[in-house]
């Protein structure tokens, strides 16, 4: 609260400067914050989110316990309250004490976000952590545009019998190579339009997710690329559409077998790819690598998380775990586009917790 005499003379002002303070307290200020709040709070939750899927990423090195906290509710209330007050004194001429005016102003503004934080937890999120994918939503990001060679070498632990690379147990199995060159293949045949998926139904089995390979106006090279991805996956050459099922074996004739993961084995897949520190690997507190640098390696395997003592700089996410920053370089797409995938198999795997969110009460300001 601050109070000032003021002359007669700049009487005019003052007044005109209290007239404007109080018509600011008329103006509307929940409008101007949403653009701010939206893009703000929007950025951070991204952040978080994947600063959080790495961090679990690598606990999962080191056989420690992966938690998800979600961020439920953002619930952001304002309030500005603005005060004047004026009084003085008009005095005759024969007054000692003369005129005078006494004028004062305050202004507070409160901002109050409400965050309400849930734990990923019960038996919906467990089940979601270690039940595979459904292969039809895998192969609609591939209709979507996604990669085909990308999404199957992280998604799926082998199609129709081909195995992919595997990180079971703790010990590192290489892919097959036929797994390697069907997945090069399919990617040509993707970005030539020769393979894609659709849903069809059944009265009887409901909504079943269907391959089909185009034989008809494509080049011929695209053609005997197709027929090759046949004989890498061990289907015949005959059908020109498959049904996906899920299957760690070889199908029926008409069915391609798809041997999905779950998330758990999709981010311990991941983890395989992390740089563990000399120090870790001596006191044995994480898996050691058990890389076959002679192997053909996927999108997924070229994917990589450094580590150091220092703070990267530029990262596109970075950890600090065990005294050590674990991080994924802003420029190594394969790295990035690996995370963010995995973050949106989350999506896919519906981990989310059913349970009820607390009551919150917001007080009008």
């Amino acid at each position: 609260m601050e109070t000032r005499l003021v002359p007669t003379n700049r009487l005019a002002a003052v007044l005109l400067s209290l007239g404007l303070l109080a018509t600011t307290g008329c103006t509307h200020l929940g409008p101007k914050t949403v653009a701010v709040d939206r893009f703000d709070y929007s950025t951070a939750i991204a952040d978080s989110w994947k600063q959080q899927t790495l961090l679990n990423i690598v606990k999962l090195r080191y056989m420690d316990l992966p938690v998800f906290v979600d961020v439920a509710s953002i619930v952001s209330g304002y309030s500005v309250q603005t005060g004047v007050s004026v009084n003085g004194t008009l005095s005759s001429e024969s007054a000692i004490q003369g005129n005078y005016l006494a004028a004062g102003g305050q202004a507070i503004y409160t901002d109050r976000p409400t965050i309400t934080y849930v734990p990923m937890t019960g038996e919906q999120f467990l089940r979601g952590l270690i039940t595979p994918l459904d292969p039809k939503n895998i192969f609609f990001l591939l209709q979507s545009g996604y990669a085909a060679d990308f999404i199957l070498s992280l998604a799926v632990e082998s199609l129709n019998g081909v195995r992919n690379r595997s990180t079971a147990g703790g010990t590192v199995r290489e892919a097959d190579p036929e797994f390697i060159r069907a997945l090069d293949l399919l990617r040509e045949v993707q970005a030539a339009g020769a393979f894609g998926m659709r849903v069809e139904e059944d009265k009887v089995k409901g909504s079943t997710g269907v391959v089909f390979f185009r034989r008809d106006d494509v080049p011929a090279e695209i053609a005997e690329k197709g027929a090759e991805i046949r004989r890498l996956l061990k289907l015949p050459s005959g059908p020109q559409k498959f049904v996906l099922t899920y299957s760690p074996a070889r199908g029926a004739e008409n069915e391609l077998a798809v041997n999905s993961r779950s998330m758990l084995q999709i981010m311990q897949a991941f983890a395989s790819r992390l740089d563990v520190p000399e120090a870790h690997l001596k006191d044995r507190s994480a898996w050691p690598s058990l890389e076959n640098a002679s192997a053909a390696q996927s999108p997924q395997q070229r994917a990589r998380i450094h580590s150091g003592k220092q703070k990267p700089t530029g990262a596109f996410a970075a950890v600090r775990y065990r005294d050590y920053w674990f991080w994924v370089d802003n420029g190594d797409l394969q790295s990035k586009r690996a995370l963010t995938v995995v973050m949106f198999f989350f999506t896919l795997a519906d981990t989310g917790s059913s349970e009820k969110l607390p009551l919150i009460t917001i007080p009008a300001q």
